[in-house]
């Protein structure tokens, strides 16, 4: 969003793109916490996410649901991105299982933008904080509004500017 929008406003759009999201809300997703390019969402444990019932852990899909959920989040409510996001790109390393019973907690800070590309990373846990679950680093779309995107675009040529072509030989 453009830097004049107030945190407010910010906080209350990601948490209106969370609960638009059908698996957000499938999988228990919940925002509890926003600032300047920064998000924290949780999910609760459900036995209907769990990837390996012998275990009782948490599929990885899920996991990666949540994270990508968290990024695009935090670059919405980074003072310098747009209106909206999607994913480019997202690598998440799984570093252990989570703990059965637990509730997942990712947190993303958007810590760089472009006119084009916001980039994140991000940590998924469980109530051991000491051992991540999960990191991930991505790189999202910023849309900005239109009049926006015009103002910041490079002024095209005019046609006296244009540059002039080399004769062809006969």
């Amino acid at each position: 969003m453009p830097p004049d929008i107030p945190i407010d406003r910010r906080r209350q759009v990601a948490s209106q793109f969370i609960a638009m999201i059908p698996h957000a809300s499938a999988l228990g997703m919940r925002m509890t916490d926003v600032g300047d390019g920064e998000a924290v969402i949780t999910m609760p444990y459900d036995a209907r996410l769990v990837g390996d019932p012998e275990t009782g852990v948490i599929h990885g899909g899920a996991v990666s649901a949540l994270m990508d959920t968290c990024c695009g989040a935090a670059v919405m409510v980074h003072p310098q991105a747009g209106l909206g996001t999607a994913t480019i790109d997202l690598r998440i390393d799984y570093m252990r299982p989570a703990t059965p019973g637990q509730t997942i907690t990712a947190r993303a800070t958007c810590y760089h933008v472009t006119r084009s590309v916001a980039f994140v990373r991000a940590v998924a846990l469980d109530d051991d904080t000491d051992r991540p679950v999960a990191s991930a680093t991505g790189a999202f779309t910023v849309e900005r509004p239109r009049s926006q995107q015009s103002s910041e675009r490079p002024r095209s040529r005019q046609s006296s500017e244009r540059p002039r072509t080399a004769k062809a030989a006969s």
